[in-house]
């Protein structure tokens, strides 16, 4: 998956007594995500999860890359993920707080792509997002391979220059310039550097949205603790439950498309 379905994890534990420090193990450089000046919406979750439980928010930064979960979570340095597909096997999962899907990311005067089963594929530029260190196939590149669209496919790395900000924002850029006619790129992102481009985007949520039995490209997206970390899942599903409202706002607001709503908020 594209980066950021795990993009920052919380500590909590109890400081003096009375007390209770809520810390944030998330990506300095990974918006809309999360970054070192707390400007994702990650970061704003974490601030009301913080608030409902009474707790100081402090932040540890890490670069999410492989072996991020092994790092913090898995070490002892951080207790809660936000961020995780639901059902994760390596964790135990929260109640999900949002859902949303890989979505197609045209110009508006571009081909009005819903479904990898569209014969027009087969003639387009298409941006995909590689994934990891060694640039690995994403759901979409495995959903277009099936059906042997491969020979006009531009990859943009999910990490892509960590010096320079906001690394994930150049295949959606590469739309809005005309450097590629179309790209499929996990909602969240897409939704959020859409908004920010000169020329108006559309943003689509791909069909099927299972391809096949093995390849899901939606995902219900929650946070996730150690298996044994009973007590803190359920403090966290409690807050999720209490600030639905507050937290479905702080995702419009980012233009995160949603399939467990009504309406998406990017159009």
């Amino acid at each position: 998956m594209a980066r950021g379905i795990t993009a920052l994890v919380l500590l909590v534990l109890p400081a003096t007594a009375g007390t209770r420090e809520l810390r944030v193990c998330a990506d300095p450089n990974n918006l809309p995500f999360s970054n070192a000046a707390g400007q994702g919406f990650e970061n704003r979750i974490a601030e009301i999860i913080a608030g409902d439980l009474g707790a100081k928010l402090t932040y540890t930064w890490w670069a999410q890359r492989r072996g991020f979960i092994r790092n913090t979570l898995k070490a002892g340095r951080c207790d809660l993920v936000p961020g995780t597909p639901a059902n994760l096997e390596m964790l135990r999962t929260t109640a999900p707080y949002y859902r949303s899907s890989y979505v197609f990311v045209t110009r508006q005067s571009g081909p009005d792509v819903t479904s990898f089963n569209d014969p027009r594929l087969r003639d387009l530029r298409i941006g995909v997002q590689l994934i990891g260190d060694d640039g690995a196939n994403s759901p979409p590149v495995q959903a277009l391979g099936r059906r042997g669209i491969v020979g006009h496919l531009v990859g943009y790395p999910v990490y892509g220059d960590y010096s320079a900000p906001n690394p994930p924002a150049r295949i959606v850029e590469a739309v809005a310039s005309g450097e590629i006619d179309l790209a499929v790129v996990w909602g969240p992102l897409a939704g959020y550097f859409a908004q920010k481009q000169r020329v108006p985007l559309r943003i689509t949520p791909v069909t099927p949205r299972i391809d096949g039995p093995q390849l899901p490209l939606m995902y219900d997206i929650s946070m996730g603790v150690r298996r044994e970390d009973d007590a803190l899942r359920g403090d966290v599903n409690s807050a999720l439950a209490r600030h639905k409202a507050e937290i479905d706002a702080v995702l419009a607001q980012y233009g995160v498309p949603r399939l467990d709503m009504p309406r998406s908020p990017v159009r």
